[in-house]
């Protein structure tokens, strides 16, 4: 079987997706283009910033695009087969995760651009919303570590290639850091000199091509804090990450967030039509297995276990946040919410299918499958760039500088949105009430990255290892909760013709991720090793799903009488 078919039946039911139900959720939901928006109504020029909605589609795109829909789909892939798990991208994504991003984004509008805990304080009750906060942070703290480890480990590997070359890390962590610096060049340009942003993009975006040149001429290295091994250095990297995001979370909007999302938006539109044209071209035969099982002794059982491993591509409650933290405070007319939460969940679709196809093009055995994610979908979207006849070492270079753009994006964007919520429970908006938010919000992932942990043969297990389960659980629960807290909402408001659009997918993926995290509980129960930390805030996370549950239906209980106060 040829891997072309597959890849152009997918955009194609991506495409009428948002067409045809992209469309119908528009015209249910009411967006209203007279109506003004709170980037608006509250334009300040740091975090209320109406923005063109292909500016902002690039921005958003980078920010949810992270390691998710590359590292899930191909741990999830080899585990189980490449069949499930496309079939769970494809539908979860334009039934489920699509849905979940345009109705956060369009519920924040509506409700002065809060966050979705505010909207949970506004229609359920205090103590819900002091809970929902509570599991916001913390899912947003494991977001951090997660992929701040997996880019720090990036950053000091070493690939080789088949040509006798290799890619270094540290060339990929300088082309990152040069990144960086064009994105707050073109910041500064777009705020001072106003250029048309064609102009501004014919300028900056070639500079990214350029940095991944100059990285791999002189690469940085992390200094030796903790010795001189990958793991140490590692290490290292992560405790740089983190100052970076600490400066990030606070800087304006204008500086870096938005340049620095644009140009990793057209970044990843770039990976996107090498990708599309490197298979259009390649002639590619599928290699690995549709299907290896319903159980994978790596991942556990395919149910439930496929629906928390994949959770960026198919489905993000993560996605929700960026929505309503940071994007709906961008938007600038309510019908491009249906191109920027809508369609910008559609694009991470094709990036987690694209990732799956890096999996579908190994052999079961091939010593390329058992490599960590990030370096297999470097081989494989490398491979896709070199056909144009481009040097694979800067082709695979340029994979992992995508792969690191993801990441990046999402981290700084993950920081702020810690911010944010820190701020919005203790009703600080000062800017040392911002600076010290941002460190409280650092504290345990700082504290995390540093714990090590080891095998029975004494490697050292990866931070991003020991917590991706329990990311993509409390991640998946975060889309369940968010669903439930907007299915509230339409109730109050009497919105009945929308409640069962997002009270049906909340059931699915409550029932998917409960069900995990029950599984993850009962396994440190009986193991003799005990608990971990992500065992228990498995517990934790169970607790305040149960716990917010019952408010939510004692909500909707009072939904026919409180349906009149509440504004549509």
């Amino acid at each position: 079987m040829q891997v072309l078919p597959l890849f152009l039946a997918t955009l194609a039911a991506f495409a009428l997706a948002y067409k045809l139900y992209g469309g119908f959720l528009a015209r249910r939901l009411g967006l209203d283009a007279t109506r003004p928006t709170p980037a608006h109504e509250m334009e300040d020029g740091v975090d209320y910033c109406p923005t063109p909605r292909g500016y902002l589609l690039a921005q958003h795109f980078s920010a949810i695009s992270a390691a998710g829909p590359i590292v899930g789909p191909i741990l999830a892939g080899r585990a189980f087969g490449w069949g499930p798990a496309l079939l769970w991208i494809v539908f979860g994504c334009i039934f489920i995760g699509a849905l979940h991003d345009l109705t956060a984004l369009f519920g924040s509008v509506r409700h002065a651009a809060r966050t979705v805990p505010q909207i949970v304080r506004e229609h359920m009750s205090r103590p819900a919303y002091g809970a929902f906060l509570a599991f916001v942070w913390l899912a947003l703290v494991y977001v951090i570590v997660a992929f701040a480890d997996i880019t720090a480990r990036a950053f000091v590997d070493r690939l080789p290639l088949e040509n006798g070359d290799e890619v270094s890390g540290a060339g990929v962590a300088s082309a990152s850091a040069l990144y960086l610096v064009i994105g707050v060049a073109m910041g500064c340009v777009m705020k001072f000199l106003k250029p048309r942003l064609w102009v501004a993009a014919a300028l900056f975006v070639p500079l990214t091509g350029l940095a991944i040149w100059a990285g791999q001429a002189a690469p940085l290295h992390a200094p030796a804090w903790f010795g001189e091994d990958r793991d140490a250095l590692a290490r290292s990297w992560n405790y740089l990450i983190l100052a970076y995001c600490a400066v990030a979370s606070v800087t304006p909007m204008w500086a870096l967030l938005q340049p620095r999302g644009f140009l990793g938006g057209f970044f990843l539109y770039g990976v996107l039509a090498f990708a599309f044209v490197g298979i259009l071209v390649g002639g590619d035969r599928v290699e690995y297995p549709a299907f290896r099982g319903f159980s994978s002794p790596e991942l556990g059982a395919l149910f439930p276990f496929l629906f928390i491993t994949i959770a960026c591509g198919a489905c993000s409650g993560f996605h929700g946040l960026v929505c309503s933290g940071t994007t709906s405070r961008q938007l600038d007319r309510e019908p491009d919410a249906r191109a920027v939460g809508y369609g910008g969940m559609l694009l991470e679709g094709v990036v987690a299918v694209i990732s799956l196809i890096c999996v579908m093009l190994v052999a079961e055995g091939d010593p390329r499958a058992g490599k960590d994610p990030n370096v297999l979908y470097a081989l494989g979207v490398g491979g896709f760039v070199a056909r144009f006849g481009i040097d694979p070492g800067f082709a695979v270079a340029f994979a992992l500088l995508a792969f690191t753009t993801f990441v990046y994006d999402t981290l700084d964007v993950a920081t702020r949105l810690g911010r944010y919520v820190l701020q919005e429970l203790f009703g600080a908006r000062s800017r040392l009430a911002g600076a010290l938010a941002t460190l409280a919000t650092l504290a345990l992932p700082a504290a995390f990255v540093g714990v090590t942990r080891r095998t029975a043969s004494g490697a050292e297990i990866p931070s991003w290892r020991l917590f991706w389960g329990i990311f993509g659980a409390s991640n998946q629960l975060l889309a369940a909760l968010t669903l439930l807290g907007l299915t509230v909402w339409f109730a109050r408001a009497g919105r009945r013709r929308a409640v069962w659009l997002t009270a049906l997918p909340a059931a699915f993926m409550m029932t998917m991720t409960v069900w995990s995290l029950g599984e993850s509980v009962r396994r440190a129960w009986t193991s003799p090793r005990g608990f971990t930390a992500p065992d228990v805030t498995a517990a934790v996370l169970l607790a305040l799903a149960a716990f917010l549950t019952f408010e939510a239906v004692r909500a909707l209980r009072r939904g026919a009488a409180g349906s009149q106060a509440v504004r549509s």
